[in-house]
């Protein structure tokens, strides 16, 4: 720590800027693994404090990690360099509507949930839905271009903004895009910095695209005997002439810990369970169910559930809301994942992942996002058990290494971050990997932006979970 740094901060920050022990090290983790102490902790509230930040880092070329609440599942606010935590949690107050505009423009410390609840009232919508919508932030689901269960119609966050205000790594301020949903003026920006784990440049603030909300949604359970069937199925319904808002599955082991955790009445003989909701006219959804119950009658599927009301329809998709906390009632580290596939290749996944439970004696639970291929095969583990450490280790090698050979990806909207930068080179290629090398050094030409992300140390070859540096 340098007193010249400390003091800088202390000026634009006051009180705001931490540097005690205690507070430095509740900074260093997030929901993946591994922890490491900044040097420094600063809590900002306007785009002028995060320019003054940057400003101070690029003259002593020290990184900046920006974070948001920290519900990362790849590393991506994780200081794993030292130097400056900047926490966007307490810039929060600015969220607001321009409905005749159909857009919400928001300061990067908004939880997503509020973005929900805002737009809702004025008969709107905010598609992007992830699962931590309730504490995550809109400006960590911008960083890692973060999706959720209705990605399968309505796409993914890049999908939703219009523009971005963003402090660069020399302290300048930039504005992408702007109000208006075409906007081909130069470089696309805007979808360059959405997902770039704020490695290229921090978001201050972001323009989001709102839609009308669908009038009415419902909601079937499917039951299957066989994965295989189940994975055909998906194509099945996105061919019959009917786009679901939603589509989630459960393999048997996620059916059991949930009806384990919960007594939902599930059926535990189940290979899997598809939970399948579509959105808009009333009239037109009862149309849509049949034209899916007709489709999946061609293949030989007939447990066709359709929920009669509105409170069995909550019943169905709180199977799949409690998924996670029945993994982690068993009071074991929860490791989740979230490699996607094509469509096609689903069945072959989760087969795999079965050999991989066995061959490494793994309790490994899948779920995921059916309609688009993002699955999240999750393994729970005693973190104090090296050995069973080192297995799970090979076993989320594996796990990618099968994914791109099917040509699916490493991340479909958790991240790079630490958690598989070793394994980028593979899915992207050598001259790959230097093309988005060349871009972080063209706007980050000091490596300040959150070092350490996206882009494999020399030598890393393997995902290491153990990696601990804070005292």
């Amino acid at each position: 720590m340098s007193n010249a740094i400390e003091q800088k901060l202390h000026e634009i920050l006051g009180d705001r800027l931490l540097t005690d022990v205690d507070d430095r090290i509740s900074y260093g983790f997030d929901g993946s693994f591994g922890q490491y102490i900044p040097d420094y902790v600063v809590q900002v509230i306007s785009a002028e404090e995060v320019q003054a930040v940057v400003r101070v880092a690029d003259e002593f070329v020290i990184p900046v990690t920006p974070r948001g609440a920290a519900t990362s599942l790849s590393g991506g606010p994780l200081p794993v360099a030292g130097g400056i935590v900047m926490d966007f949690s307490q810039w929060n107050h600015y969220l607001e509507i321009f409905p005749d505009d159909l857009l919400i423009k928001v300061s990067p410390g908004v939880r997503t949930g509020d973005i929900h609840k805002l737009a809702d009232d004025y008969n709107l919508m905010y598609p992007p839905d992830p699962s931590s919508s309730s504490v995550c932030t809109i400006g960590g689901n911008l960083a890692e271009n973060a999706g959720g269960p209705r990605g399968v119609k309505y796409g993914v966050t890049k999908d939703y903004v219009l523009g971005l205000q963003v402090v660069t790594a020399d302290g300048s301020i930039i504005h992408t895009g702007g109000q208006t949903v075409k906007n081909v003026t130069g470089y696309d920006l805007t979808k360059l910095l959405v997902g770039s784990e704020g490695t290229l440049g921090i978001i201050t603030e972001a323009t989001l695209r709102l839609i009308p909300k669908p009038l009415d949604t419902m909601t079937a359970m499917i039951v299957y005997d066989d994965l295989y069937t189940a994975g055909k199925s998906i194509s099945t319904i996105l061919t019959s002439g009917v786009r679901p808002s939603k589509m989630e599955i459960l393999d048997q082991n996620a059916i059991n810990k949930v009806e384990d955790y919960a007594g939902l009445d599930l059926p535990r003989e189940a290979a899997a369970v598809l939970l399948v909701e579509v959105d808009g006219d009333t009239e037109a959804l009862k149309k849509e169910m049949e034209v899916i119950r007709s489709a999946l009658k061609k293949i030989g599927v007939t447990g066709v559930n359709i929920a009669g009301d509105k409170e069995e329809e909550a019943k169905l998709w709180q199977v799949r809301k409690l998924v996670s906390p029945a993994i982690v009632s068993s009071g074991y580290t929860k490791i989740s994942e979230d490699a996607t596939v094509p469509l096609s290749k689903i069945p072959d996944m989760f087969k795999k992942i079965d050999e991989i439970k066995e061959k490494y004696h793994l309790n490994i639970v899948v779920f995921g996002h059916a309609g688009d291929g993002n699955l999240h095969p999750t393994i729970n583990t005693n973190m104090r058990d090296a050995e069973e450490v080192s297995r799970v280790e090979d076993a989320v090698e594996e796990i990618f290494n099968y994914a791109i050979e099917l040509g699916g990806t490493l991340s479909g909207e958790h991240g790079i971050g630490t958690m598989k930068r070793a394994f980028l080179e593979k899915e992207v290629g050598q001259a790959g990997l230097e093309f988005q090398k060349a871009v972080k050094k063209a706007l980050d030409p000091k490596n300040i932006l959150n070092p350490g992300k996206i882009f494999p140390n020399p030598g890393e070859k393997r995902l290491v979970l153990n990696n601990d540096t804070a005292p």
